[in-house]
């Protein structure tokens, strides 16, 4: 079995808030909500006294492709909601942020109800859009 790469990725050339505000805005657009939201600069911060570059987990979720993928397969549950990614990349500067969102190809490869395949393929096309609107470089 060839593996699906992890990600859609794009990069950005600007501030990190703006990044986190424009894929806010992009999710929104395409029918997503953010159900959750992990600062985990924040978080290693407080609870290892550690410094890493900004890193914001949103937990994204479109209720009716979610409603459709439980009701195909109960267990992909574990893959919801769809991650996106936004993090600061100082590698490449100070305003350079790079978003990733879950390929949800990987859900029809680890599911083996055949309709999720379909599904995937529903959802892949949102978070595309999302990655599209973007408009990275």
């Amino acid at each position: 079995m060839t593996m699906t790469a992890l990600a859609l990725s794009t990069t950005l050339h600007t501030t990190f808030d703006d990044a986190v505000t424009r894929t806010r805005k992009a999710l929104a657009d395409n029918g997503f909500g953010v159900l959750t939201e992990i600062d985990v600069k924040a978080t290693m911060k407080a609870k290892l006294d550690a410094d890493m570059a900004d890193y914001l987990i949103l937990g994204a979720c479109n209720p009716p492709l979610a409603y459709q993928a439980v009701l195909t397969d109960p267990e992909i549950g574990l893959f919801l909601p769809c991650n996106v990614v936004v993090r600061a990349d100082t590698s490449h500067g100070d305003d350079t942020v790079i978003v990733d969102a879950i390929n949800p190809e990987l859900m029809a490869q680890l599911s083996d109800a055949p309709a999720m395949e379909q599904v995937a393929q529903q959802v892949t096309t949102k978070l595309q859009a999302v990655i599209d609107a973007l408009g990275g470089q």
